[in-house]
């Protein structure tokens, strides 16, 4: 029996229902006290990409100013035109090694040059991953530093047919040099992370079973100062069962979303898909689970058919014809046209959505940054990359077309960490910052 006891208490022990008994369960996934309320504004970054250059002629607007007809592309996005901000004439101008997909898509976010690496490209020279972080998990960085801001999750990366292959052309987020993050382009599977608490649950109601079996067990043998000290760890367990027994959505400002089911990850789906990982991204707000979020259609040299579009090319394939083949032009601006009812479904959810706790919607308190990575396909061109912002709250003055002297697309990645509150003097390669954020205020 002293074995039994030895072995059993080592294993509370290691349970941590002894001395570490609040620092282990604080730590069991997803049981942890609810996050507390933050202090309103939040601030919500959203960057979503669309691949394969845009069809210029149909995207950016004539004028500048706040007196601006939206273009084909662009038509879409009517309803938040006075919350909308075109930038023509932001530039991806970070060389080095990698074909310009390689350096469009992971120095779009990072701002800086690609690793030496063996991945071949184009005719250009082969690269590697990123040297450093990009600015959105550098900003999940900063709210994650501060407890007013911090939230369960920091930053939630999704995909929508983006494969499982792993290489330049499909990441476009990294946590630090060499470290490319992977978006989840499965729903379910960011659904079981962001609520997936049964299991974890389970698990732990069969080890607290086991626990009270132990301390009823042991109680008789020890001495009074141990006997409290186990009648303490017996109230932690009726407390964790208590808990355990409450539902697991109770905490949350919004249930989570119904998702339909036996929806495959395949190329024709991917417009239900969308819509699936928009649900979710705006539940994440509604329930502060972050406050970044990225959200990547296809990758790079996306081959995806919009066959729900009645296109049976695939989209790189289509991005290489020749401004003259105006067959190629007109499948073209269907698919940035849909890419840009995308981000307007977004957009609306975000609108439609109350604050929770505060006043207003979701949108007053979110910047969405549609981009991509390249300005136009069958050039191959970094120059004019499409930058679209659309929403509030972050210091911006919304509601113009804005053409700039073809600056480092660096300095617009500081621009958004200083409107966050995070005034670092570069970002990326320091000479593509050194004139410091853009005036979009």
């Amino acid at each position: 029996m002293n074995d039994l006891m030895h072995t059993r208490r080592a294993f509370l022990r290691n349970l941590g229902l002894s001395a570490s008994a609040a620092p282990f369960l604080s730590q069991l996934p997803y049981l942890g006290a609810s996050p507390v309320v933050k202090a309103a504004p939040k601030q919500r970054l959203v960057i979503v990409f669309s691949p394969n250059g845009t069809i210029p002629k149909h995207f950016w607007p004539d004028q500048q100013g706040n007196d601006f007809e939206l273009k084909r592309i662009l038509k879409p996005l009517e309803p938040f035109q006075d919350r909308l901000l075109t930038l023509r004439g932001v530039c991806n101008k970070i060389g080095g090694d990698g074909d310009r997909h390689m350096r469009g898509m992971s120095c779009l976010l990072t701002g800086i040059e690609l690793f030496p690496g063996n991945i071949q490209g184009g005719s250009d020279t082969p690269a590697g991953w990123a040297k450093g972080i990009s600015i959105d998990q550098e900003l999940k960085n900063h709210f994650q530093a501060n407890n007013k801001t911090r939230t369960r999750f920091g930053s939630l990366n999704l995909g929508v047919g983006v494969t499982d292959r792993a290489d330049p052309w499909t990441r476009m987020s990294y946590a630090g040099p060499n470290q490319p993050v992977a978006p989840i382009d499965d729903p379910y599977q960011a659904y079981r992370k962001l609520y997936g608490k049964g299991r974890e649950r389970k698990s732990v109601h069969g080890i607290l079973d086991d626990v009270r079996a132990d301390l009823a067990q042991i109680a008789p043998r020890l001495a009074p100062n141990d006997r409290h000290l186990l009648e303490q760890h017996a109230k932690l367990v009726s407390r964790m069962e208590k808990d355990l027994a409450t539902d697991s959505n109770a905490s949350l400002q919004a249930p989570p979303p119904e998702l339909p089911a036996g929806i495959t990850n395949q190329n024709d789906n991917l417009p239900t898909l969308a819509r699936m990982q928009s649900d979710m991204l705006v539940n994440t707000f509604v329930n502060d689970f972050a406050r970044v979020a990225t959200l990547q259609f296809t990758k790079s040299v996306g081959q995806a058919k919009m066959n729900w579009l009645e296109i049976e090319k695939g989209h790189h394939s289509l991005s290489h014809e020749p401004d003259g083949n105006a067959d190629a032009v007109a499948d073209l601006t269907k698919i940035n046209t849909w890419f840009a009812g995308e981000v307007a479904n977004l957009a609306k959810k975000l609108a439609d959505t109350p604050e929770p706790g505060g006043t207003g919607c979701l949108l007053d308190n979110t910047l969405i940054v549609w981009t991509n990575e390249l300005g136009k396909g069958n050039n191959h061109t970094l120059n004019d990359v499409p930058f679209v912002l659309i929403g509030s709250g972050w210091g911006f003055r919304m509601g113009r077309s804005l053409r700039l002297p073809g600056v480092p697309h660096n300095r617009l990645l500081l621009s958004l960490a200083h409107a966050a509150g995070h005034p670092i003097e570069t970002f990326g390669n320091p000479k593509l910052s050194a004139r410091g954020p853009l005036d979009l205020g």
